[in-house]
């Protein structure tokens, strides 16, 4: 296994733990009464999962994880799960959880993935990575705003490209700018 199948690997089970404790995260915001920071984290989870999806089709890996990812018995437990290990705090510690987890992806982690991946010519990795790391960028300033003032998301709606994460704050583009994915595909979540 070569350096970018390992990083696929690592990149894929991290994005698919994200998209579970993203889920997580929503709940508890639901519960504190923070309806549009859960629709944020819930937004964030599909994202998330598309992620996870990309990186397991350029390595062909086993169907396992996503199909984890699409099991709602199985995200129940595991959100219970990450609830009873105290891994889901207060939504203003979930929200700067999630603010420094994305900014570690896209200022390091995905950085490191993608010089891998250009030094061994792996294209499909490279634009897999490639998306991935502009679509943190894009969390990591919706966490901020969120975590700044929850009140400014109150009423937001996001938009979530099925391609590439793309996750857009009430009006989607009419193309997504990182892959070209017509707007009327987006994914929403309100």
């Amino acid at each position: 296994m070569n350096k970018t199948e390992q990083n696929l690997h690592l990149a894929l089970n991290g994005e698919a733990q994200a998209s579970i404790r993203y889920r997580a995260f929503a709940k508890q915001a639901d519960t504190e009464g923070y309806s549009g920071v859960a629709r944020l984290f819930r937004a964030a989870a599909i994202a998330e999962k598309v992620h996870a999806t990309s990186h397991q089709s350029v390595l062909k890996a086993e169907e396992q994880i996503i199909l984890d990812l699409n099991s709602e018995d199985k995200m129940t437990l595991a959100i219970a799960q990450l609830e009873s290990e105290g891994s889901v705090k207060t939504t203003a510690e979930n929200l700067k959880t999630a603010l420094d987890g994305e900014t570690e992806e896209f200022q390091k982690m995905y950085p490191a993935m993608i010089r891998d991946a250009v030094a061994e010519n792996a294209i499909d990795a490279r634009h897999s990575l490639e998306y991935a790391m502009s679509i943190e960028m894009i969390h990591a300033k919706l966490f901020k705003k969120a975590l700044r003032d929850p009140a400014e998301v109150q009423t937001s709606v996001y938009h979530i490209c099925p391609l590439c994460g793309h996750t857009v704050e009430n009006q989607p583009p009419n193309k997504c700018p990182y892959c070209g994915v017509d707007a009327t595909k987006f994914i929403v979540v309100d």
